[in-house]
């Protein structure tokens, strides 16, 4: 049994079958899984935009002394957490992936370091992972035909998200946008079927010559059928006539289903609806600036989902380290907003000139770059001072 039916059985909760319950049995729509909900552009739109934000924020390591915040090396494992072959990026997009349409990351620890802490760590496909929980507590994982429990629960690196009280694993938005999802893939289901020659509108077959009773209306109906669904010739005489009554991948009912599936699964996977390009009827959504834009987003959708990715690599650091992910990659400035707020922080004393320029990778003044200054801006005028009485 996967993971998602063992932690919904377990929770009392639904899984995405569970949701779609008879539906899905009573007909042949798609069926919503992790896999398949990569099929609709939403969620693929969500999952990436977020996965390549976390991934590309520098990660830092710091250390509190006497109340200030001080940068110290980072450990190999929050540099190549995958080995040589998968770098920190890699790893975080990943991991953050998983976490966004899924609730929970898995991975075994092959590797310890001097602290006994993680040092390598192979993230692993969600669909080879089958838990075992008691109430609240995980009590067994199985990856595939390995089997980690008692002390070598030890070995199982577990993050997640969207979790619930007395719930060990985190919430999966593909199970509770499993309606939305599906209705979007059995759209998109139909449109193939209709183009490849097998789908059948709505239709009305009738008898212009005779009235006909069940046995023949049967017949007539078979007949039909078989010739039609594979895309064969439906061929009769001048007794019976064909009338479409719906062609629904041609309706605006079909446009609207797919414009409606894309704003309401970027709420699901917690993205903005403008930024993967979705349709807001809400209408114009206007910023001061794009660096206002990026932060409404990390305030309200990224941020929380940072700070729980920092709580958890923080468990990869000794003693009273901590790690962060450096948000300023996420709130890029245009240059006009990004000189003013260096000359504002120059002004205020929150700055040295050296190292407002480091801000812009430029290397600090020499006496021979200030000489140039002098010559062409003039030497900066000092106030006179006052005599002493």
């Amino acid at each position: 049994m996967s993971l998602f039916r063992r932690a919904a059985r377990a929770a009392n909760l639904t899984s995405p079958q569970d949701l779609l319950g008879d539906r899905t049995r009573a007909r042949t729509s798609p069926a919503v899984t992790n896999e398949s909900a990569l099929r609709h552009s939403a969620v693929w739109a969500c999952l990436t935009l977020r996965a390549d934000l976390v991934s590309t924020m520098p990660v830092d390591v710091y250390r509190r002394v006497q109340g200030v915040q001080v940068e110290v090396p980072k450990p190999p494992v929050l540099v190549t957490p995958g080995g040589e072959q998968v770098g920190i990026q890699e790893w975080l997009w990943a991991s953050q992936f998983d976490l966004d349409r899924a609730g929970n990351a898995f991975g075994v620890v092959l590797e310890r370091n001097g602290h006994n802490l993680p040092a390598l760590i192979e993230l692993v496909s969600l669909s080879d992972v089958t838990v075992r929980a008691t109430g609240s507590r995980i009590t067994e994982v199985r990856i595939g035909k390995d089997v980690y429990a008692g002390d070598r629960l030890a070995d199982i690196w577990h993050e997640r998200q969207y979790t619930v009280a007395g719930m060990p694993l985190g919430l999966s938005p593909v199970a509770y946008a499993a309606w939305s999802l599906q209705e979007t893939l059995s759209a998109q289901q139909f449109a193939l079927d209709w183009f490849g020659g097998s789908a059948i509108p709505m239709a009305e077959l009738k008898n212009t010559s005779k009235k006909i009773d069940k046995r023949e209306a049967q017949i007539a109906k078979d007949f039909y059928r078989a010739a039609v669904t594979n895309g064969d010739l439906f061929v009769h005489g001048s007794d019976w006539e064909y009338k479409p009554i719906q062609t629904v991948a041609a309706s605006s009912e079909f446009l609207r289903t797919r414009e409606f599936g894309l704003t309401d699964v970027a709420r699901f996977f917690g993205a903005p609806a403008d930024l993967i390009d979705a349709a807001v009827s809400t209408g114009a959504i206007t910023y001061a600036s794009i660096t206002q834009r990026n932060l409404q987003f990390l305030t309200l959708k990224l941020g929380p989902a940072v700070t729980r990715r920092e709580t958890a690599l923080s468990r990869l650091v000794p003693g009273a380290r901590f790690v962060k992910l450096n948000r300023d990659a996420l709130l890029a400035m245009d240059p006009e907003t990004r000189a003013r707020t260096i000359k504002l922080r120059l002004d205020s004393r929150q700055l040295t000139p050296d190292e407002g320029r480091g801000l812009d990778n430029l290397p600090p003044l020499t006496d021979a770059d200030l000489a140039q200054f002098d010559k062409v801006f003039g030497a900066p005028r000092t106030q006179p001072t006052e005599a002493k009485s």
